[in-house]
């Protein structure tokens, strides 16, 4: 099933920044699939993956295949599944790909359970944790989490791929959150409560972690990022693991996301785009 690379017939199911962020990674190792529900969706993908091909050395936009069929993955090796973050959706999608043929699935989640992903989609020994950070050309860090359920092998080529993509796996444990967002959540929605009580403009609160603490990017505009609808989303998984109300997403992004500013994909949200 696999070479030096880990895996030689990779596919992504999913059509998104994520999944077109990984296609193009593994453009440069050989052919992927990519997959995506409807025509409309897989003409943007193929345009967003030949612009994200862009950023990474050797990636070609000729081996990325993109399909409407899902049978067109069947031959793959290994499968991403990276679709809308939830659980029954990730779940019927991962059976359903399971049962197409015999390749390792893995799940781009960034807050459910990879374990019961793994039961709940009928396929524990297949399934393991790929959580890779936006944009996936640059950022460098793969959340690899590795059910003991997993079938023989699995484990090391999916070490090896993450090698490949030239990405720096860390195995993390099986928690909501893994290990960044569970550590980054309450974090950026302090940052929201300092607005909140003191009514500080998001500029100013951003240029003082970015002046302050070097981060490169403030809280409030990566929360723009990566949208306020999926941060809360990611904020109510956290809470219902753990019941710690520092999860739980400030009430000024929830009347953001009422007012339909989701950040930067809906041009507005603690900023105007």
């Amino acid at each position: 099933m696999s070479g030096s690379e880990g895996y030689e017939r990779p596919g992504i199911a999913g059509s998104g920044a994520i999944a077109c962020g990984i296609a193009a990674c593994a453009s440069a190792l050989g052919e992927v699939r990519l997959w995506a529900r409807s025509d409309v969706s897989a003409w943007r993908a193929e345009e967003r993956a030949e612009a994200e091909c862009a950023k990474v050395d050797g990636a070609t936009p000729r081996m990325i295949r993109v399909t409407t069929r899902i049978d067109d993955l069947a031959e793959c090796d290994l499968i991403v599944e990276s679709v809308k973050e939830d659980l029954d959706v990730k779940r019927e999608l991962l059976g359903t790909l399971g049962e197409i043929g015999d390749a390792d699935l893995a799940s781009t989640t960034s807050s459910l359970s990879v374990r019961e992903l793994g039961e709940r989609s009928g396929h524990a020994d297949r399934v393991f944790g790929l959580h890779v950070f936006n944009p996936v050309p640059r950022m460098e860090l793969i959340e690899l989490c590795l059910p003991d359920a997993m079938r023989d092998g699995a484990a090391d080529r999916a070490r090896a791929w993450c090698a490949a993509l030239s990405k720096t796996p860390v195995e993390a444990p099986d928690q909501p959150g893994f290990v960044v967002n569970r550590l980054l959540f309450p974090y950026l929605f302090d940052a929201v409560r300092v607005m909140e009580r003191t009514g500080m403009p998001a500029a100013d609160v951003d240029a003082c972690m970015q002046l302050g603490a070097g981060h490169p990017m403030g809280p409030l505009r990566l929360l723009d990022f990566v949208g306020l609808d999926v941060a809360a989303a990611i904020g109510q998984s956290l809470f219902d693991d753990t019941g710690e109300d520092r999860y739980r997403a400030p009430g000024l992004i929830e009347e953001l996301i009422g007012e339909g500013k989701l950040g930067r994909k809906t041009g507005a949200g603690f900023y105007n785009y």
